[in-house]
């Protein structure tokens, strides 16, 4: 039934009445149409069904789990909670040590369903959550050009240094709309060197267009660029030295640019533009096929784009469009079949026709 496939509520939960007042919007009496009240559909838990992943298991020439041992860092957000299911299981899959691989999930306050719905995905998953204190950068955020880029989880990246236990010194930061088609300990083992921050940079991309005329009109707030070749990167994938931003202050250096910001508006993006400002021009470059990026398209429209040419190691659909919302939709971009295989939603149709 059509009606059903918005809800994950079983039927047999509601009573005929109610489901004659849901189905039946007027009642004709007498030939008088009598309008029905609908009553509301209780509350039932936005965190959606997902089917539990294979385990997936080191081989012989992997080590201790200790040893080898491999960070990753990514946000818990409901909405979003598909496309990280979908990473998780790319990054297990095309590992040669996936029990080494540990993940660390900031989340907007607590979320035992979420919890439990990795916990039963995932049941070998090395993992932990931590709550991220939105209020920690609520007051700090300029209104963007999306919406989706202002939500304070977008931020959390910022704080993954006051977050992570104290024995984390790098991290690999993943968004949740990418999926991994190689062994992400290649990703891992980047030499950083003396630099904080190591991800694929675009130096042909026009970095003019991040920020806004007023920034490029004071001749103060331009001299950040001053002796750099700035060229653009994704803060999606990126490799992070914990202790170097920990001891360089990095999280207080972002967050004077947002203040900067809230008083003049320099660039027009949500959390990008700072870590632009601080790091461009001064980060390890890797490879691109470690950030096929922007395959959700722009962040207005969100039309389909194609594959840049050469190999790839990681998919990103950054941009406006998201894999699963056009493929639920019917209306895919070719891209977004790549995302399908690594979906383990269990949608509430196909629960109700099995």
């Amino acid at each position: 039934m059509a009606f059903w496939s918005s809800f994950s509520i079983p039927v047999g939960f509601l009573s005929p009445i109610y489901l004659l007042l849901l189905l039946q919007p007027t009642i004709v009496v007498n030939g008088i149409r009598l309008g029905v009240v609908r009553m509301p559909v209780p509350d039932v838990a936005d965190v959606p069904v997902f089917r539990e992943a294979p385990a997936f298991l080191n081989g012989d020439p992997c080590g201790t789990k200790e040893d080898g041992k491999i960070h990753i860092a990514m946000t818990l957000d409901g909405n979003y909670l598909r496309g990280t299911m979908a990473a998780v299981l790319s990054i297990l899959q095309h590992s040669t040590c996936p029990e080494n691989v540990y993940f660390h999930f900031l989340s907007a306050g607590v979320a035992p369903d979420i919890y439990s719905s990795i916990n039963s995905t995932f049941p070998y998953l090395s993992f932990n959550t931590y709550p991220f204190n939105s209020n920690m950068v609520r007051g700090k955020i300029s209104k963007s050009i999306r919406q989706a880029l202002d939500q304070p989880l977008n931020y959390a990246r910022i704080y993954l240094a006051d977050v992570l236990p104290a024995n984390v010194n790098r991290i690999i930061y993943l968004d949740s709309d990418i999926v991994v088609v190689d062994d992400i300990e290649k990703l891992w083992k980047v030499e950083l060197g003396d630099k904080v921050v190591a991800a694929p940079e675009y130096c042909h991309a026009n970095f003019t267009n991040y920020f806004t005329e007023t920034f490029w009109s004071d001749p103060e707030l331009v001299k950040t660029f001053e002796g750099k070749n700035p060229c653009y990167f994704n803060t999606g994938v990126m490799v992070i030295d914990v202790e170097k931003w920990r001891i360089g202050g990095y999280r207080h250096k972002v967050e004077k640019w947002m203040a900067v910001q809230k008083h003049k508006r320099i660039y027009h993006l949500g959390s990008l533009p700072p870590f632009l400002l601080i790091f461009a021009g001064n980060i390890r470059g890797v490879d691109h096929r470690w950030n096929q990026h922007g395959l959700g398209g722009d962040n207005f429209e969100g039309k389909c784009r194609n594959l840049h040419p050469g190999p790839i190691s990681l998919l990103h659909w950054s941009g406006k469009g998201k894999p699963w919302l056009r493929l639920d939709s019917r209306k895919p971009c070719p891209v977004d079949h790549l995302w399908a295989p690594y979906d383990l939603y269990r949608s509430s149709r196909l629960h109700f026709e099995e």
